[in-house]
This record gives C-alpha cells, structure tokens and sequence, in this order.
C-alpha cells in the first residue's frame, strides 16, 4: 500500500514528494486526501488548494479530496454569508477548468452554496461537489446534518442551521476512476444510518470532507472513521481543515484514509497543511466483504425496529 504521512510542512512536503517521484511507481488508482487551513481570504485559499491539487496530480492520483470549508471559512455569520456563492459562480468555475487542464476528478468537500431563496432569506447550503476530469459537475450532495451543538466545558459553541439550510437528501454513490463514492459530510460522520444507506446503494468508498474542532476531533475523529469504515466495509477518505483560520476558529486536522479493515493507511498530522495518497485497491472491498459477508446476515428492517412493537405489559416466556 502506497502512502505519503503529512508530517512536514508544505514546502518541505513538496521537496520529499519530488524526491520520491524518481524513486517509486505511482499504482493506477490513487486518491489524494488533502489538508488546508482556510481563512476567509478566497484568494489565498484557492491558490494553496490548487497547488495541492496540481501537486496531487504529478504524484498520479485520479481524484483529489478536499475539504469541508475548502473555499473559505468566515470569522462570523456576515462574513460566511457575504462571501457565499452560487455553484454558477467565479470559485466552482475556476475548479471545473482545474479539473479540465489536469484531467482530474475533484471532490469540492463543503462549498458554501447560495440556497434557493437567497434574495429573501440569505441562507446557503454547504455542498460537496464532485467534478470529473472532463470538468463537468456530476453530483452536488447538501449536508444533511446540522452541527448544532453546545459544549461550554470544552469551549465549543457553533450553531450551523443560524444561515444553513439542511439538505433534503442523499444521493447515489458516484462512479469514479477509484470506485463508488458515496457522500457525506463533517457531522454526518457521526450518525451511521446514512453510511449504512450508501453501502446498501453501492458505495465502496465513503468520504467525509470535514472542519472538525480541536475538542471533537481528538475524542471522535479517528474513531469515527474507522467505525464507519469497519461497518460498512468501505475505504473511507476524509480530507479535512487544520490549524487557527482566525482569532475565533481552530480545527484538529488529521486528514485519514481507512481501508475497509479500520486500519488508517495515511494520517496528515494536527499541524500542516498537506496531503495523503492512497491507493484504492477495490479487491481489499471484495475480500473484506467475501470473508465476513456483514451485509448477508443483517436481518430484514422490520426485525431492527419489532422493539417499537413490544407492548410494555408483554412478559418473556421460558
């Protein structure tokens, strides 16, 4: 298995992979999880994702995962609205062209999408978008869940449905040059019926594009994956933010890949910027399934709701 940890920072990181691409064949099907520290300058934060795209695509991979946030994080409400844009806008634009020069599959992780009442209400979505190599967008998923949660013994406070519309529903798995993808994003990681729904649709690969907080990230994050990954028996690929964005927003990092086992192939580290490349060996899918067929021994859904059913009065008989 072919992985690059992100331990070093950018520059250094460049130099090393440079290095390794005289040393190593790169496998056909590798996928590029990426590490950013966005802020709400858009500028800077497309140049330092295009380089990490264009860098992935030297390195030979197919798809490039960015995160959640990968187009900017705003210090405030104001500021993440103002900044919004429509998937006809300037930021999608320039990666559908990315895409198309370097013949690339994008997965965009959460872009801030203008919401269809835009003028009236000034809410958005947040949407990973997946762009194939021929740059053409081919699937646009809506966060399903909302991260609403308040944890004032570990400072954290953020309430997303205040400007973010929930997204009305799944969508199919896409096929990639590196398998099914099914899509989730952030908080949706944590809630294992939507995973569970893209493995029964297909799905052989699970992404999770994310701006996890420090707190939340290191009590829940790896273990998340990886529970998602062993259950469903897919690789699961989250690309994710890292390091301060502003005075008032911290992220933990730790861009993974997992393979359908739950063993973490590549870990960008709690610091840098950077990437990992994977290689996404499907025949690991199919002998994860063949061996412990999972999905086989599930019973039928009225069997995992019959305790709805029981009446309280009911008693066991022996």
């Amino acid at each position: 298995m072919f992985t690059v940890r992100c331990t070093l920072g950018l520059s250094a990181w460049r130099h090393r992979i440079r290095l390794k691409n005289r040393m190593s064949t790169v496998p056909h099907s590798v996928a590029a999880v990426c590490q950013v520290t966005a802020t709400p300058d858009k500028e800077a934060n497309f140049s330092a994702c295009k380089q990490l795209v264009e860098d992935a695509r030297e390195r030979g991979a197919s798809m490039v995962f960015l995160p959640e946030g990968f187009d900017y994080i705003g210090s405030s409400r104001e500021e993440t609205l103002s900044l919004s844009e429509s998937l006809t806008g300037d930021i999608i634009s320039r990666y559908t062209r990315l895409a198309r020069k370097l013949e690339v599959w994008l997965s965009l992780g959460g872009f801030h999408e203008r919401g269809p009442e835009w003028e009236t209400d000034r809410r958005i979505y947040n949407s990973q978008i997946i762009i194939n190599d021929k740059g053409d967008i081919v699937s646009v998923y809506r966060k399903s869940h909302l991260f609403d949660v308040e944890l004032p013994e570990k400072g954290v406070s953020l309430r997303e449905s205040a400007f973010t519309i929930p997204g009305p529903s799944l969508v199919s798995p896409v096929q990639t040059p590196i398998g099914k993808v099914g899509l989730g994003i952030c908080y949706d990681l944590r809630f294992p019926e939507l995973s569970l729904a893209l493995r029964r649709h297909g799905a052989e690969i699970l992404t999770y594009p994310s701006a996890f907080t420090v707190a939340t990230g290191a009590a829940h994050w790896e273990l998340l994956l990886r529970a998602r990954a062993i259950e469903t028996q897919c690789f699961v690929v989250a690309a994710a933010q890292v390091g301060r964005h502003h005075e008032k927003r911290l992220s933990y990092g730790h861009a993974l890949a997992v393979d359908p086992w739950g063993e973490v192939l590549g870990d960008c580290g709690g610091e840098n910027p950077g990437m990992v490349l994977v290689e996404i060996n499907l025949e690991k899918v199919s002998s994860t399934r063949r061996n412990m067929p999972v999905q086989q021994h599930r019973r039928d859904t009225g069997f995992y709701h019959s305790l709805e059913k029981t009446l309280p009065q009911e008693k066991w008989k022996f």
